[in-house]
């Protein structure tokens, strides 16, 4: 199948925030685990997902949206980060999410609708992926969940204690808090609104996603204020 993952008929471009569950994927407890994913593209019979965690072509996954609901299927192709579902739902289910994308699909159309990124604001980014860097320079593949002037809510494969200092991109801070899908982090320093795309959406380095950790003698391209956040 093409690199691109073309959706069948119906297809709509739209960035829903939801969850879904991998195969084999445990927390400490035994329970499976739970990852904030986010939409890109969606028919009523294929998704596109952007995840933290991509998995295998043939998982069979269990997700829930917002504006979809709870909605089966299994991985039929998959690229950097993302991956295409094919839908195992109901003939009625389907029905009813073609008539949710043109709802949505107008509602995208209508100029009407502001952008709020007032000061303050936690503001989902159009491009979800990041980087997390840990003080020992172990680098970690991420989705932002939300974020704003001071901090992010984060979802990864990994689950840092309370109190982890690392850098989400380019700016330092710490773990303050754990839920089901993932983390909270508080930036050492606030920073600006207009600033936050730039210093946090960051890309994994090709030979740094496959080896997942820097070599020893490599210093990771991350604000300095992170020595700082550790050192606290």
């Amino acid at each position: 199948m093409s690199t691109e993952l073309p959706l069948k008929q119906g297809a709509v471009t739209v960035a829903v925030a939801g969850q879904y569950t991998l195969p084999n994927w445990y927390d400490s407890s035994g329970k499976l685990r739970t990852f904030t994913c986010r939409t890109s593209r969606v028919s009523p019979y294929q998704m596109m997902v952007d995840v933290p965690i991509v998995g295998k072509v043939g998982n069979h996954l269990t997700s829930y949206f917002r504006e979809f609901g709870k909605l089966n299927g299994h991985i039929i192709d998959t690229k950097a980060r993302s991956f295409l579902i094919e839908l195992d739902v109901s003939d009625a289910t389907r029905e009813r999410l073609a008539n949710k994308l043109t709802w949505l699909e107008e509602k995208l159309k209508d100029p009407a609708i502001p952008e709020l990124r007032k000061e303050g604001a936690r503001v989902v980014p159009e491009n979800s992926h990041s980087t997390l860097t840990l003080a020992d320079g172990a680098i970690h593949q991420c989705l932002i969940i939300d974020m704003s002037v001071g901090g992010a809510a984060i979802s990864a494969e990994l689950q840092p204690p309370i109190g982890t200092a690392l850098a989400v991109g380019a700016c330092a801070g710490r773990v303050i808090r754990l839920f089901d899908t993932g983390f909270a982090v508080k930036f050492a320093e606030k920073r600006r609104q207009s600033d936050l795309d730039r210093l946090i959406i960051r890309s994994m380095p090709p030979h740094m996603a496959a080896a997942r950790r820097l070599r020893p003698d490599a210093t990771p391209p991350v604000s300095s204020g992170l020595a700082a956040a550790a050192a606290g």
